[in-house]
């Protein structure tokens, strides 16, 4: 078992009690795998056969909700997250250009990883911030009115 997946298996003190708290509890699952996914940042199969256990349920039940909602992810992302914008006004002026820059400047598909692990993209549904579209975030900063020659620039300043 690769290094990743040992780690990722150890669920903190917190979780522990958190999941103890829920098992009982109606809608349990989706709140507990939230939790699990805010621990590591996605939720692998070893954390999913530990939840299933946990929980006695089957593992199945699990894959079946987490593929089905998109904010779930089944791999790890990288150290920066961009996300751009695909909403309608982000769309409308861009959005697409800006996905297919970053995907081509990183040489990696929309919800890859970069293979240093210091980039994952994501297309995503509004911000919430339609008078600066198109919108790319990047952790927690967001760059509004963004066009897709500008994306090299902002890429170089969130690498190390």
């Amino acid at each position: 078992m690769p290094t990743e997946q040992k780690t990722d298996t150890v669920f903190s003190k917190e979780l522990e009690n958190f999941i103890a708290e829920w098992k009982e509890k109606p809608g349990n699952l989706i709140m507990i795998l939230h939790k699990v996914q805010s621990e590591f940042g996605y939720i692998s199969r070893g954390a999913a056969m530990k939840v299933a256990e946990m929980l006695d349920i089957p593992l199945a039940k699990i894959y079946g909700v987490i593929t089905f909602y998109h904010f779930f992810k089944l791999n790890k992302p990288g150290k920066n997250v961009i996300q751009v914008c695909m909403g309608t006004a982000c769309y409308l002026k861009g959005g697409q250009a800006i996905l297919d820059e970053t995907a081509k400047h990183l040489n990696i598909p929309v919800k890859g990883v970069t293979e240093d692990g210091m980039f994952s993209l994501e297309s995503v549904r509004c911000v919430g911030c339609c008078g600066l579209a198109p919108v790319v975030v990047i952790g927690d900063e967001v760059f509004g009115k963004v066009l897709p020659e500008q994306m090299p620039e902002i890429l170089a300043n969130f690498s190390e």
